[in-house]
């Protein structure tokens, strides 16, 4: 089936219009202006894209374990990883482990300000400090910023609900989001004091809507750029809708500049649900994107069996390809007509939608062979065009 534009009969003409060639992306606010930090080289902040990040769940000081957790997160799209630096041991493998890292290092410390000095000889990318446990760190900022500053390194300001200073508990009576806010900020000033600004702040809490409020304070209150995180969001699919809440309402916002999915899950889980969101908020460029009914009464087809063989036909396609599978003839043709590529099924038959228009109806026992055959043909005039490559994803409507 190599011939595209097929004479077999188009059925019933749908008298819609062509699809214009260029279709402008929206977005739902513009970022907010921040300061803008280099992380191994990685933009983050308001002049470049909002970067997706990672934790490894491996003892950092098991080196080849390590690495081979953070070639998964690369394979799967991360941009930047954390590692936790608990141990002596742990802070000796950072520097085997910044050298043969394929993404920026994060080490999260906390506690012992010699692991923040053993991060930044090794060469981490940046460290990651929490003020609930920064006493021990006061004597010393001055000469870690001296450090970090000489070196150029980031520093994260991350502040968690669980591990809040006793000082804003006592004030507050519990992790509101003005405590959780002049943490931040208290930390912050330490460094100031000493010239370094070269900061990303977090204000993480397990309530989205805590979180999002104290993400709302802070971003009135400096232009730092913000790392964005729902802590101890929960298993998968439980974190995975409060992180997408919370995200949604700050990027939507223009609010966030770097995000961390934190699931009860492997670390490549965190780093899919991050792509899918900033995908549908057209914050990153989208891969492939299958859109599919959740089927009713009114489907004719097996929309579940015939939107997974065309996911499983599509995986590893890397373009930013819309395809729409649908199952009846009320919102088919329309979001057939919407996507790349489409299908509007029924009778036993389906209409494929190339750009806007009909090529072609196939029996039903064709359609998953078809669309893959279109899809990898669109694919194939993308890439000759030099269309950049994006990550894949399922949407249903």
């Amino acid at each position: 089936m190599t011939n595209t534009a097929s004479t077999a009969p188009t059925g019933i003409g749908l008298g819609m219009p062509s699809m214009p060639a260029d279709r402008e992306v929206p977005v739902l606010a513009p970022r907010r202006p921040t300061r803008q930090l280099d992380v191994g080289g990685v933009g983050v902040g308001s002049e470049s894209p909002v970067s997706v990040q990672s934790m490894t769940t491996t003892v950092t000081a098991d080196v080849n374990a390590t690495l081979q957790q953070i070639a998964e997160l690369t394979a799967a799209g991360c941009q930047i990883v954390r590692v936790a630096v608990p141990t002596n041991d742990d802070a000796a493998a950072l520097k085997q482990i910044v050298e043969h890292s394929q993404l920026p290092v994060i080490a999260d410390i906390h506690f012992q300000p010699k692991y923040v000095f053993a991060a930044l000889e090794a060469g981490c990318a940046a460290v990651r400090v929490n003020p609930g446990n920064i006493r021990q760190f006061d004597d010393q900022v001055k000469e870690i910023a001296r450090t970090a500053k000489d070196l150029g390194t980031p520093i994260r300001i991350g502040v968690n609900a669980g591990s809040l200073d006793k000082r804003l508990l006592e004030k507050y009576g519990r992790a509101t989001p003005e405590a959780l806010v002049e943490s931040a900020l208290w930390e912050c000033s330490l460094f100031e004091d000493h010239d370094f600004t070269d900061i990303k702040i977090s204000v993480k809490h397990n309530d989205p809507v805590i979180m999002v409020r104290a993400y709302e304070l802070l971003a009135q209150q400096c232009d730092y750029p913000l790392h964005l995180g729902v802590t101890e969001a929960g298993p998968a699919f439980q974190g995975t809708i409060k992180s997408a809440v919370a995200f949604g309402a700050l990027l939507s916002q223009g609010i966030g500049d770097t995000i961390r999915v934190s699931l009860s899950a492997p670390p490549v889980e965190e780093v899919k649900v991050g792509l899918q969101i900033l995908e549908s908020l057209n914050l990153r460029e989208r891969g492939l994107e299958i859109v599919s009914c959740p089927s009713c009464g009114r489907a004719q087809v097996d929309v579940y069996k015939l939107a997974n063989e065309v996911t499983a036909g599509l995986e590893g396609m890397d373009v930013p390809l819309r395809v729409a599978v649908m199952g009846c003839v009320v919102n088919g043709p329309g979001e057939a007509r919407e996507a790349d590529l489409g299908v509007a099924s029924g009778n036993g038959k389906g209409q494929i939608f190339v750009k806007g228009e009909v090529v072609r109806t196939v029996p039903e026992s064709e359609i998953v062979e078809t669309l893959i055959e279109e899809a990898m043909r669109i694919a194939d005039g993308m890439r000759a065009e030099g269309v950049p490559a994006g990550e894949p994803s399922v949407t249903t409507v």
